[in-house]
This record gives structure tokens, sequence and C-alpha cells, in this order.
């Protein structure tokens, strides 16, 4: 598995592109530069064939709808999140964009925890809200990698002040990365990537499960 990495929008959230066979591709969120995304693609000789959603943020959908349309991918989201994916208030698009808000047409959504294959590859989805009612992360274990949208990053969490938003959910939702056995790399949905043991360690919103 090849993943490269795209910041995009005007918030520069983390794009995960993942080659999941010769030639063939699956995208974690999609900030925006659609454009930008597509001549990626063109450069690479890549077809996307899905788009995996972590949240329903304006920050990291905010170019799904364009590239969908282009390329024809499937879009899947958290049921939980599927309304922000037309709201331009729910998805905070109109507290926070610069952009008009750009809503999606067509999806797919998951319920709970399940598995979305493509390729050679299986992204098991694990509900994690806190973030947002239906934030996700997507992880491969074949390749021990977590695509953890805005519920985990490098010795941080996402907000949880927002509409959607829980601390206490949160909490539950760290603990159960925590629990996952062995170490895993993180792509997270903002700034730099990181390690599941690193977090395990350094970061400070789970010290409380380090006993």
């Amino acid at each position: 598995m090849r993943v490269h990495k795209l910041q995009l929008g005007e918030l520069r959230a983390n794009c995960y592109i993942v080659e999941t066979a010769p030639n063939r591709c699956v995208a974690v969120d999609i900030g925006g530069d659609s454009r930008l995304f597509l001549e990626f693609l063109k450069m690479h000789n890549l077809k996307l064939t899905k788009i995996l959603l972590t949240h329903g943020h304006f920050d990291h959908i905010g170019g799904c709808e364009e590239v969908r349309q282009a390329t024809g991918a499937e879009v899947y989201v958290h049921e939980d999140d599927a309304p922000m994916l037309t709201s331009e208030s729910l998805s905070l698009a109109s507290n926070m964009a610069y952009h008009p808000f750009n809503p999606l047409t067509d999806w797919t959504v998951v319920k709970g925890d399940c598995y979305i294959n493509d390729g050679d590859c299986t992204f098991r989805v694990l509900h994690t809200p806190g973030h947002s009612h239906g934030s996700v992360c997507y992880i491969c274990e074949n390749e021990n990698i977590i695509f953890s949208g805005d519920t985990l990053f490098c010795c941080s969490v996402g907000r949880t002040d927002f509409y959607g938003s829980s601390p206490e959910r949160m909490e539950v939702s760290l603990k159960k990365l925590y629990d996952l056995e062995g170490d895993y790399k993180v792509f997270p949905g903002h700034n730099e990537s990181t390690t599941l043991e690193y977090e395990r360690n350094s970061n400070p919103f789970m010290k409380q499960f380090r006993g």
C-alpha cells in the first residue's frame, strides 16, 4: 500500500490518496482544491474508485462533489454525519468557510463498525464519535495504518466544542484506539503523522488510560 498526502482547502486538511491496486486508489477526505486533486490523479495515472470521509465538516468534504462528478467515485460517510453533506450550517461552512459551500448529491452511509474493500485493501470502519456524531477512523489492519481524521492528532485530539461534539464520547473513542492491539502508523486529519504507540505514551488526552 502506498499513501500520498495532499493538504487541501482553506484549513489545509490532510487528504490521503491510498493506492489499493495498480493504477487504482481511494481517497480519505477531500477538503477542497478539487482541481489540484484531479491533477494529482492524472499525473500518477490513478483511477479513483472511492472517497472515504472521516466526518462531515466542510474542511474535509469541500472538494468531494466536484471530484465525485469528475471520477464517478463512490462517497462513504457514517450515517450520523450524512446530514452535514448538504448543510452549510451543520458542516460549519456558514461560520468558518471562505469559499461557497458545495453540497454533495450522492453518497453511501455506513452504520456502526464495518468493512470497506477496494482492490487489495480492506478498510475497517471504527466509529469514533466525539469531534462529531459520525466521526470514524479507517483502519488497514494488514498494513498497521489508521486514518484518524479529527479524532486523534499528534499529541492532541480534535475539538469538542462544536455542535455535535462531545468530550465524553471523545474519551470513549480514544480508549477504543488506545486498546487496539499492537502499533499503527497514524495519519490524522491535520498536521503531521504519528504512531499509536507514541500517542499512548505521550498524548496528554490518553494519559488517563496509562494506569
